[in-house]
């Protein structure tokens, strides 16, 4: 079968489904429905204006006419690392990629490379929240076109979460549940963010930082070493290095002299705030702040024991995939 064809036939298929959603108020169609089998793989482009957009997709068997909707999760990146942070193979090290995780509880499973990231195309821009956002306004289009689905639920990390939280200002009737993974709010009391800032002048001039191995390896050790196993970062490095030693600055920017980009009070959707015990830059009084101010009743703060800043890569990561899978799969409230 060749891709038109595919294009064609999950199209048709998603017209049904749509219309379906829409009579049952959106995301209410689709059920997480735990499911064995082969995991089914493939990529995809978004286009930003002319800047090609890659991304991923995974979910149990191929896509078929007529089948039940599944509920759409969408992985967003943070700052240092592309979409394969979501998606890491360690042998003997168990499961590390959230996408297979995922698409084993029944979800429909998507990432993507925002803009001067990974397989996506390079500007001379510097990849900031606000451009992120316009990355995923481009590829929920194609989630659409490819599902049906006109609702994601969104799972994002660090800067990620920021790209995922700017984007449910921007664009709340397109958000089912939010969670937000080692995420700030003002950035009140970080050490991470205050040794950051001195470089904000580097960051102001240059739309391009250095990051090497040994930058990647601190991801996992900055906080609290022992909380991730040094040689799933390898891993990490190893895929992260094949695009180059060079990442953009704009998230580090927003990030040390632009916060708050997230405004709770406009986040209208169901939100789940993530933060690993040691966290060096997501810090309590921080959360609690933005926790406090969000709108929706529906929303919950878990603090995730022996982890640090990056719950993705954790040893302890299960108790991620463990909170944000009963988030995301909690049922309709009778009253509200």
């Amino acid at each position: 079968m060749t891709h038109s064809d595919h294009s064609r036939r999950t199209v048709i298929k998603g017209l049904g489904v749509a219309t379906t959603a829409g009579m049952l108020g959106g995301a209410q169609a689709a059920t997480a429905v735990p499911a064995e089998g082969e995991i089914w793989s493939s990529e995809y482009w978004a286009k930003k204006g002319d800047i090609p957009l890659w991304m991923f997709r995974k979910r149990i068997g191929a896509p078929k006419p007529g089948e039940a909707a599944r509920p759409v999760v969408f992985f967003v990146h943070g700052s240092s690392v592309t979409s394969r942070v979501f998606d890491l193979t360690v042998p003997g090290k168990g499961e590390y990629s959230l996408l297979n995780t995922f698409a084993r509880y029944g979800f429909d499973c998507w990432t993507m490379d925002h803009e001067n990231y990974g397989k996506s195309g390079r500007t001379s821009g510097n990849a900031d929240i606000a451009s992120g956002v316009q990355d995923l306004k481009a590829a929920v289009e194609v989630i659409a076109r490819e599902t049906g689905q006109t609702k994601c639920h969104f799972v994002g990390e660090s800067s990620g979460a920021l790209r995922a939280g700017a984007y449910a200002m921007a664009a709340p009737e397109r958000i089912d549940r939010l969670v937000f993974a080692a995420f700030t709010y003002k950035g009140e009391g970080s050490p991470t963010l205050a040794k950051r800032a001195e470089q904000l002048a580097y960051y102001r001039s240059h739309n391009m930082r250095k990051r090497d191995r040994d930058m990647i390896r601190s991801i996992a050790t900055r906080d609290k070493p022992g909380t991730s196993d040094p040689a799933v970062v390898e891993v990490l490095a190893d895929v992260e290095m094949q695009f180059g030693d060079q990442i953009p600055t704009g998230t580090y920017l927003d990030m040390t002299a632009n916060l708050p980009v997230v405004h709770p009070e406009k986040v209208l959707a169901p939100v789940l705030l993530v933060r690993g015990e040691y966290d060096g830059i997501a810090t309590v009084p921080d959360l609690e702040e933005f926790y406090n101010k969000l709108p929706n009743g529906d929303r919950q703060f878990v603090i995730l024991p022996g982890t640090a800043h990056s719950v993705a890569l954790a040893t302890n990561r299960e108790l991620f995939w463990h909170v944000t899978r009963a988030f995301l799969t909690m049922p309709t409230p009778i009253v509200t």
